[in-house]
């Protein structure tokens, strides 16, 4: 680890960018691959059985790196938000609606923009989302209720999509 000690803080930030964008070309490259061998549809479940251990192991290790406390409700949610992969290159946006009411909101989604610039349909992640953010929340506290807002397939407007977290009024 002594080379990543030696890097200035410009560097890191460099280097968190760069793994953050390989590791969602890897995402994507296993995702075409498993595409073009099954169907789109066989691509979808087996991502979604992928996020489904992903989201939890990812949630275990921001809790476990940045002091996240088990079931610390909503605040604990929102900072892990923070501390994911995606955060690094999709500009996201977090909206209290009431003291057991939040949305997260990627207004720029770094996947979806790519797909638009080479002219592809917008990937219809919503089901995959589904599993991706309720297991992700589940995980950092497990009464908080994932709901899908909006997400592609459903029409895009000036976010990609839209989670609305929920938990029990204690």
């Amino acid at each position: 680890m002594n080379f990543l000690e030696n890097l200035s803080r410009e560097e890191l930030i460099t280097l968190i960018n760069v793994y953050a964008k390989n590791w969602l070309a890897h995402d994507g490259c296993w995702f075409l691959a498993a595409e073009e061998q099954f169907g789109i549809d066989t691509a979808i479940e087996l991502d979604k059985k992928s996020w489904h251990r992903f989201a939890v192991a990812e949630a275990r290790r921001i809790m476990k790196e940045f002091n996240i406390p088990e079931n610390g409700g909503l605040a604990s949610l929102e900072k892990a938000f923070k501390y994911r992969l995606y955060s690094a290159i999709n500009k996201q946006e977090i909206v209290w609606v009431n003291d057991h009411t939040m949305i997260f909101k990627m207004v720029e989604c770094r996947v979806q923009k790519t797909r638009s610039d080479k002219s592809l349909p917008l990937f219809p992640c919503k089901s995959v989302g589904m599993v991706e953010f309720s297991q992700f929340a589940k995980t950092i506290d497990t009464r908080i209720q994932a709901q899908c807002v909006s997400c592609p397939p459903d029409p895009v407007g000036d976010t990609y999509c839209a989670w609305e977290f929920t938990v029990e009024k204690k």
